[in-house]
């Protein structure tokens, strides 16, 4: 047995689990995991490498987070960065190489009940990045912490920038603001940053009056990418029937990277990625920028090919998430 994995192991045994939460050991192509499931809903978060979430779904059924073992590697000068597929957390504003720290080793990982704690070592940018993941008693609810920790000897400015790799073939769906008309909204109420390979014409997006949509399409390798300042705090990823939903946090009080976002989404082919960022914020030596998201999922949703069959299926499940 592995050193890392025999800690893994005392940690299971010491760790009190909740009756309602199961936590056990697995393996996700052939590396080192932990399950979570509360017989509703099941989580896998690899410790052989990461931190990563690999897989999010109904307990049996098909995965909402996208599985890119496979996918070759980035050189950089940091060393190989794989995508792996999932859910990462990474450091904004993006920068090459410092944001692609590879995470290809094991990790320090702890059990307390329904929570996991998954501590990568300082990487080669020096950052600690640590995700903590709490699955909810019943239902679906997952509550995933962020820190990212400046283990250099320099104030950084950092964002702890939150990225989900989707299971491809659905869309993206961000909203917009409400609507209000021009005599009782005369300033601009969000920032939409866009990138130098946006276009706005491309067939991928559905701009409308509630909702900004970007789907995936296998067939459009060009890279599509827009952020925006998402107050009303949620965006979702509708895949088939299945809604998956995560919630971040706005506040009026901070400075977001990018022009002023929260919230980014991306794709080229069937890859797609739903992005939320932390604050910015000058992190000293041995501080650390935080971030949260709650994650939620949804079986049995028919949003019709309206934008108004699409809101009518989303209000009343976004609203339970609050």
């Amino acid at each position: 047995m592995r050193p890392g994995f025999l800690m893994l192991s005392l940690l299971l045994c010491a760790a009190p689990l909740q009756a309602q939460v199961r936590v056990d050991r697995t393996t996700w192509q052939g590396h080192d995991a932990l399950t979570l499931s509360n017989g509703t809903v099941e989580l896998v978060v690899t410790t052989g490498i990461g931190p990563r979430i690999i897989r999010y779904a109904f307990v049996g059924g098909e995965n909402i987070l996208a599985e890119l073992a496979d996918t070759p590697a980035t050189t950089t000068a940091l060393g190989d960065w794989k995508p792996w597929g999932g859910h990462r957390l990474w450091a904004a504003p993006e920068s090459m190489p410092g944001s692609y720290g590879p995470d290809n080793g094991p990790v320090q990982a702890k059990v307390s009940g329904n929570r996991v704690t998954l501590t990568q070592p300082r990487d080669a940018a020096g950052l600690e990045k640590q995700i903590t993941v709490t699955l909810a008693e019943k239902g679906t609810a997952v509550t995933v912490g962020h820190r990212l920790t400046n283990a250099t000897p320099w104030t950084l400015d950092l964002s702890a920038w939150a990225l989900t790799i989707m299971n491809g073939g659905g869309m993206v769906i961000v909203p917009n603001e409400p609507y209000k008309p021009h005599d009782e909204a005369l300033l601009p109420t969000r920032a939409l940053a866009t990138w130098a390979y946006t276009d706005l014409s491309d067939s991928r997006w559905t701009l409308g009056s509630k909702y900004i949509r970007l789907r995936t399409d296998a067939g459009m390798n060009a890279p599509q990418k827009i952020g925006v300042a998402n107050r009303p705090g949620w965006a979702g990823y509708l895949r088939n029937d299945t809604l998956f939903v995560k919630r971040a946090d706005w506040d009026d009080t901070a400075t977001y990277p990018d022009f002023g976002v929260n919230t980014e989404v991306y794709t080229a082919g069937n890859f797609i990625e739903l992005e939320t960022l932390g604050p910015l914020r000058k992190v000293s030596p041995a501080a650390a920028a935080v971030h949260e998201e709650r994650w939620f999922l949804f079986k049995g949703v028919s949003a019709g090919t309206t934008e108004a069959a699409l809101d009518a299926a989303l209000q009343p499940l976004v609203s339970a998430t609050k």
